[in-house]
């Protein structure tokens, strides 16, 4: 959604340079028109030349990597967390998902107790820990992503509201000058 928004926020930055080149046209035509003087002036003087909106102060829009890099990583992980998450996997009701314990390594059985039953509830807190820590890893990793996007655009919000009230005065002059022909 925030990859859309700042897509809109680009192509409105556009829109509204394309209006202040527009509008500065229009200033050469009102001036060829107020007097043969303007138009004298405007025939000898060379026409400012047509930029691109993206090369009148917008640079070209691409997500925050930071976010491109949080949203792969988290859908690479996402068939692995499916498949751990205690609400989307099958639910085996048996204590068969106890004989895990018995794979662990002759190193780690020795941190657990040596009570089988024991060993096994702890190996499998010890799991779910884990599986704690990396679904909470990737939220942080997307919400960093996020900040940093949502900065970015707030910048662009910015610059936006700075360009649209220069064209706003700018209309307004224009306007007036109108008026009085």
């Amino acid at each position: 959604e925030l990859v859309r928004q700042g897509e809109a926020l680009k192509r409105t930055e556009q829109m509204v340079d394309k209006m202040d080149q527009d509008l500065k046209t229009s200033q050469r035509h009102i001036n060829s028109i107020k007097s043969v003087w303007g138009g004298f002036v405007n025939y000898f003087k060379a026409k400012p030349p047509e930029s691109k909106p993206e090369q009148n102060g917008t640079p070209e829009y691409y997500a925050n990597s930071r976010l491109k890099e949080a949203m792969m990583s988290s859908k690479e992980q996402e068939s692995k967390y499916q498949e751990s998450h205690p609400n989307l996997r099958k639910l085996d009701n048996s204590d068969n998902d106890f004989s895990r314990a018995d794979l662990v390594s002759s190193v780690q059985r020795d941190s657990y107790p040596k009570n089988q039953h024991l060993r096994a509830y702890h190996q499998k807190i010890d799991n779910n820990l884990d599986e704690m820590s990396s679904g909470l890893s990737r939220l942080k990793n997307l919400a960093l992503g996020l900040q940093t996007e949502i900065d970015e655009q707030d910048d662009v919000l910015d610059r936006l509201t700075k360009k649209v009230e220069t064209l706003d005065v700018n209309i307004k002059s224009t306007d007036k000058k109108v008026r009085q022909l």
